[in-house]
């Protein structure tokens, strides 16, 4: 096998296939490889046929050192994976006395008769160890292909589709029987707002091209997130490898970066950092069109005095809006959010006034402006972001939050 141990995903099951369950099994294996120093090559997903299942199985084998399978593995027809797996290995399955008495023992302890159909999942296959599965009737299997075979020495595990079985038996069963090398795993997250996901790449240029350690860009709801990542044989030199890249990384994307999060940090928000920005001031929150999705991201925080919310036009006029501004400008416009959001500050007697004023259909669909505004400071801004309804309240949420975060930075924290 290679230096790193290289590693595939395949999801068994018509249903995961289908989009009929979503597979979150995939995800957790993923991470766990991770952080252990595996490099994942692929995911893929399989429905309940065997010539396919097979096939994949062969290819998988072909790329990377170990294969783990995830479902197929209960007493029907149409669960293949020991099966696919017999075929691709050249063994003949059979009864293994202890499997099969043990599950006997699991129905007899639960007042049940086992079933015939059950007695496959005490198969194995001469190459096959029997992966324990104290939650479920389906024990897995752990594969080394032996000497003489097209893929000798490499390795398949085949694990229960039931998250709850699944997950468990990888960390008790199967990572023991893996004999990784000590790898050591350091990662740390900084988020941005403010910028694109392509404008966040063109900044970062060559870093993006680096392997360990890895610089990586996901795009969120809140803005895009830069994940550093650097594996090595100890924590101290993963951090060492890791900290000039996060700083290169701070400096080309300076002014958009409202967080970083690394090992063990709570989850950070875009709203939790405005508020922090805010230095004990005060605040309230006017929406016109967003239903309340940015006012329920300072849910629980002291510092909201209050937020109104409505898309009635009278309603509106109580909470600051002008009839002129209403009849020459309309409510999503520059003037309407700066109106409301000093009125956000008198209704709710706070500091500071936030506002979002979002167009949900019509010719206007996914316009929106935002405004900030302190005793004799303002700021705005405007977007244009079509979407459904619920994409739009999200993204009239995260621009104003956004501005806040960028008008607060700059403020600094002086007294308005």
């Amino acid at each position: 096998m290679s230096t790193t141990l290289t590693a595939e995903i395949l999801s068994v099951g018509t249903e995961l296939l289908l989009g009929e369950i979503v597979d979150t099994n995939a995800a957790f294996v993923a991470r766990e490889l991770g952080v252990r120093g595996v490099t994942l090559q692929r995911k893929a997903t399989v429905g309940d046929n065997l010539s396919r299942l097979s096939s994949m199985i062969r290819e998988a084998l072909g790329r990377a050192d170990l294969l783990i399978l995830g479902g197929g593995l209960g007493p029907t027809d149409d669960d293949l994976t020991r099966e696919a797996i017999s075929a691709v290995a050249a063994e003949t399955p059979t009864e293994d006395p202890a499997l099969l008495a043990w599950l006997e023992g699991l129905f007899t302890s639960r007042g049940r008769v086992m079933a015939p159909i059950n007695r496959k999942q005490a198969w194995l296959i001469p190459s096959a160890a029997a992966l324990p599965n104290p939650n479920g009737t389906a024990p897995g299997w752990f594969v080394t292909l032996p000497a003489g075979h097209q893929f000798a020495g490499k390795q398949l595990a085949a694990l229960p589709g039931p998250p709850r079985e699944m997950h468990r038996m990888f960390l008790e069963q199967l990572l023991p029987r893996l004999n990784l090398p000590q790898q050591a795993f350091y990662a740390v997250t900084l988020h941005t707002c403010g910028i694109g996901e392509s404008d966040v790449a063109t900044r970062l240029g060559e870093l993006t091209q680096v392997a360990n350690p890895s610089v990586a860009t996901y795009a969120r709801k809140s803005g895009t997130d830069v994940r550093v990542a650097a594996s090595a044989g100890s924590l101290e030199t993963a951090q060492a490898l890791a900290g000039p890249v996060i700083a290169r990384v701070r400096g080309v994307l300076e002014g958009f970066i409202w967080a970083e999060e690394g090992p063990g940090d709570a989850a950070a928000t875009l709203a939790s950092t405005v508020t922090g920005l805010l230095s004990g001031r005060s605040f309230a929150v006017v929406e016109a069109g967003s239903g309340g999705t940015l006012a329920l991201q300072f849910a629980g925080s002291p510092l909201l005095r209050g937020a109104a919310i409505s898309e009635d036009h009278a309603t509106l006029l109580t909470l600051g809006l002008t009839p002129l501004t209403l009849s020459e400008a309309g409510v999503v416009s520059i003037q309407a959010a700066l109106e409301l959001a000093h009125g956000a500050r008198e209704r709710f007697g706070a500091e500071v006034g936030l506002s979002v004023c979002a167009s949900l259909e019509g010719a206007t669909q996914g316009q929106m402006a935002v405004a900030l505004v302190s005793r004799d400071r303002e700021q705005t801004a405007v977007m244009n972001w079509p979407g459904d309804a619920g994409q739009i309240r999200e993204r009239a949420a995260s621009t104003a939050l956004t501005l806040a975060f960028r008008t607060l930075t700059s403020w600094n924290g002086v007294s308005a």
